[in-house]
């Protein structure tokens, strides 16, 4: 793995992890465009790094409402922590089940198909710009609604529909506000990216080859870390103030110009 390829994969996982452009589908992009079906982003202690990063990213972001929530959740004065707890294990229950079960399928169906990728990316610039005209409500969060955003996450494994896109999307067209749909958001894909990072470790970490070249694989963490940071923290500020649809435009024409380069 060369230097500025990790850079530059760093780069990208740590931006399209919470900008809402889906990760998955610019994994498949930049696969088409470097012509290689194995990239680096597949390396199995690569891959772990870089997750690792987003989530470290997301705990670093949101390290006031996680110490709160570990305060909160074994006092009996604060039911709504131990209730917000419940929310993110009832949200991870769709997800779980695909990524267990139908993972696999999915990968395989799409894979690196930049028709379906592109046709997926146009789907969420319809979503999200929808959803930047919706109206800003105080619905609270409920064990209802926390299964739905859950189940538009797991949707979210289709490369092209973006994860954070799909989740703030739909909290917010149930009438949850916007600063609570980001927070919910991004803490909800935390156990699942620890846990994403688990399977595979237990699926192929006994049987993997992995090369371990220390600074390439420290350049990937350090720029997926710091641009996770980053992208994170200005997904906030562009909920609240309702501008999803500059990203909207992004994925049009980069879902647009995917599908009509795989159909030439």
């Amino acid at each position: 793995m060369g230097f500025w390829e990790a850079i530059l994969l760093g780069i990208v996982q740590g931006l399209t992890e919470f900008l809402p452009v889906s990760s998955s589908g610019h994994l498949a992009l930049f696969t088409a465009i470097l012509g290689n079906d194995q990239l680096p982003a597949e390396n199995l202690l690569f891959t772990i790094l870089v997750h690792a990063a987003t989530a470290i990213a997301t705990m670093i972001v949101f390290r006031k409402d996680i110490a709160a929530i570990l305060r909160g959740i074994f006092k009996k004065e604060q039911p709504e922590t131990r209730a917000f707890v419940g929310y993110i294990v009832v949200s991870m229950i769709p997800a779980v089940v695909i990524g267990l079960f139908f993972e696999d399928q999915i990968t395989a169906l799409f894979g690196t198909n930049l028709a379906l990728v592109g046709v997926m990316l146009c789907l969420t610039a319809a979503l999200l710009f929808f959803t930047d005209k919706a109206s800003n409500k105080k619905q609270p969060i409920s064990y209802k609604v926390a299964l739905l955003i859950g189940v538009a996450q797991a949707i979210a494994i289709l490369p092209g529909i973006s994860r954070s896109g799909a989740t703030i999307a739909l909290a917010l067209l149930l009438g949850i506000s916007r600063p609570e749909a980001a927070r919910f958001s991004f803490l909800m894909v935390i156990p699942l990216i620890l846990g994403s990072m688990a399977k595979s470790i237990l699926d192929q970490g006994a049987t993997a080859t992995i090369t371990f070249e220390l600074l390439p694989m420290s350049a990937g963490f350090f720029t997926a870390l710091a641009s996770g940071i980053l992208a994170c923290t200005w997904m906030i500020a562009l909920v609240k103030r309702s501008k999803l649809r500059y990203f909207a435009v992004y994925c049009l024409v980069v879902g647009l110009t995917a599908s009509l380069v795989a159909w030439i």
